[in-house]
């Protein structure tokens, strides 16, 4: 920007709905929180509570750390592009390795308590979507971050990563609404039909959840609120486009 320019700004009502939507993951993680503390027992590791980091732990990276990494695009539109990858895979990543965490309890429960793996809907769907997270997130590495793939590779790839993106992101939301009515009914089917506070806490947390899904969605689906690359990075563009597809003068 030239000296005496105004700062850039974000568009009209992005803030705001950034906002909302950290609200409401800091919200889901605190009634999460909640609920397994006031009515479960805690959070331990060795002990018959280690089955409790489960939906923490995907609650915190499947959710609320996949939604914010989906979001940085939108949140720093004026900061170097490759600063802002990133982060983008910094904060995927992370989430990763929590789920994995999340995964590591809930077998490790499983096996002291003899009880078998893998055999609901809630841990095909989850196991699914974390294998095809993790898939995600090497090939956006390998295609965007690091070096290597052509101009004309990467703009064939980028609307399918897009793509199973946001598709991820609703599996991760519609896994944890399974697991949160899978352990409703295993922990409370007796009295689950009679408005318990159990079930009404464990109700408002599939509802914060669905609203966190909805705002974030919402943001990455309006156009006029995407991220537009800046000056230089135009002209980088075209830079490494002519590198890789050969089309200099002397290529």
């Amino acid at each position: 920007a030239m000296d005496g320019a105004p700062p850039p700004t974000s568009p009209t009502g992005l803030s705001a709905y950034v906002a909302v939507s950290q609200l409401l993951g800091l919200t889901l993680l605190a009634t999460t929180g909640a609920w397994l503390g006031r009515y479960r027992g805690g959070v331990a590791w060795h002990s018959p509570l280690q089955f409790n980091a489960h939906p923490l732990c995907m609650v915190l990276g499947m959710v609320f750390l996949q939604g914010d990494a989906l979001l940085v695009y939108r949140v720093f539109r004026h900061e170097a592009k490759r600063s802002t990858k990133a982060l983008h895979a910094l904060l995927h990543g992370l989430a990763l390795v929590i789920a994995l965490v999340g995964i590591i309890a809930v077998f490790e429960s499983h096996r002291t308590k003899g009880i078998p793996n893998m055999y609901s809907l809630h841990s095909w769907c989850g196991m699914a979507t974390f294998v095809l997270y993790l898939l995600q997130w090497f090939l956006g590495c390998g295609f965007f971050l690091f070096p290597g793939a052509s101009f004309s590779l990467r703009g064939w790839y980028k609307p399918q990563h897009i793509f199973f993106g946001i598709t991820l992101f609703i599996l991760s939301i519609t896994s944890c609404l399974l697991g949160i009515t899978e352990m409703l009914l295993f922990k409370i089917s007796d009295s689950y039909s009679h408005f318990v506070p159990e079930g009404i806490l464990a109700n408002t947390l599939g509802v914060l959840l669905v609203a966190f899904g909805l705002v974030v969605g919402y943001v990455l689906t309006r156009e006029e609120w995407k991220r537009l690359p800046l000056a230089e990075e135009l002209a980088l563009s075209m830079d490494f486009k002519t590198l890789t597809e050969s089309e200099s003068p002397g290529g």
